[in-house]
């Protein structure tokens, strides 16, 4: 498998900001939360170009800034992230336009004092991928390439639907000409019906773009939909990756088990209409994550090893990796 999105051995951890009142109270002898927070821990993963990695995970679990990371918006605390061989941060600060993110929230994402042309066209213009005077062709052609009338290019974005205003933060990331797009859950915020034509976008735009994706969503259908591969995420780390068809039909970790089957079900019964699974326990503190495996405390397979050694990233497969020490136990719950 030739890497194209590559990721080495990524952390980043969050440290107290504290204000001079906190400090100074903290120096008193007062309780302040000085601990700081490992958001992403020895996160290692490689995509082929032109892939769809969909990631997955509860709410905390990190995916979100694993996403900005590969983007180049947040920089990682340790270790290396390159596209093609090159690094997305130099210095602290991103050295490359080849990757480009479309938010959860297309209106947050949008300046609403700016036209919205103005707003595809100015990214372009500053690194010289457009010239000044042909800003408004330029975006046109990123307009109509997502389904929008470039007369309307001179609009605000108040004046536009949420899923007109996801499809212009689309042309918007497609306008620097990416090769990678990270997909911060695009389509959340968004309409059942509206769903189902932004992710019929983004599987049309990726296949004749040949763009590399990383998408991140809560929505497992959504994932299994669009996805080559999928990585499950929990409290900063991968738990499985794998192809996604195969990790839906027999998940290896008892996390990825659990997180699917919490998915509701529709039954045909008149005293049970929905059926789901309810994961137990809550999610342990990034700021005192439990010692060896990180979901012991909620796994049903959990045994006495599990508390004491941290298990690490295992092949199963050519194709398929784990962080369990009972993944085979659980691959024979099928």
């Amino acid at each position: 498998m030739t890497r194209f999105v590559s990721l080495e051995n990524i952390s980043r951890i969050f440290g107290p900001n504290l204000t001079t009142g906190e400090k100074i109270a903290s120096k008193l002898g007062a309780k302040v939360e000085t601990r700081s927070i490992h958001a992403v821990s020895n996160v290692s993963l490689s995509v082929t170009k032109g892939e769809t990695i969909g990631l997955v995970g509860e709410s905390g679990c990190g995916k979100s800034t694993l996403g900005r990371l590969i983007a180049g918006i947040l920089p990682p605390s340790s270790g290396t992230i390159l596209i093609d061989g090159s690094p997305v941060i130099k210095d602290g600060v991103k050295a490359t336009t080849r990757v480009q993110t479309v938010f959860q929230d297309p209106f947050a994402s949008l300046d609403p004092r700016m036209k919205v042309g103005e707003t595809v066209a100015e990214g372009p213009i500053a690194h010289g991928l457009a010239k000044k005077s042909e800003a408004n062709a330029y975006a046109a052609k990123w307009f109509e390439r997502v389904g929008l009338d470039p007369v309307w290019l001179d609009r605000y974005p108040h004046q536009f639907s949420g899923g007109q205003r996801q499809r212009i933060a689309i042309a918007r990331a497609l306008a620097m000409q990416p090769d990678v797009l990270i997909c911060d859950e695009p389509v959340a915020s968004l309409d059942v019906s509206i769903q189902a034509q932004i992710i019929n976008l983004f599987l049309e735009l990726t296949r004749d773009l040949e763009l590399t994706t990383i998408f991140i969503s809560h929505d497992l259908s959504v994932v299994q939909h669009v996805s080559d591969r999928i990585a499950i995420m929990y409290l900063g780390q991968i738990v499985e990756l794998g192809p996604v068809d195969e990790v839906f039909e027999n998940p290896a970790h008892p996390y990825t088990a659990a997180l699917f089957g919490s998915v509701p079900k529709l039954v045909l019964d008149d005293h049970e209409l929905v059926r789901f699974d309810t994961i137990e326990g809550e999610v342990p503190s990034p700021l005192s994550p439990p010692s060896g495996c990180f979901y012991h405390p909620r796994c049903p397979l959990a045994g006495e090893n599990c508390a004491i050694s941290r298990p690490e990233m295992t092949s199963i497969s050519n194709s398929r990796s784990v962080t369990c020490h009972n993944y085979q136990q659980q691959l024979q719950q099928k």
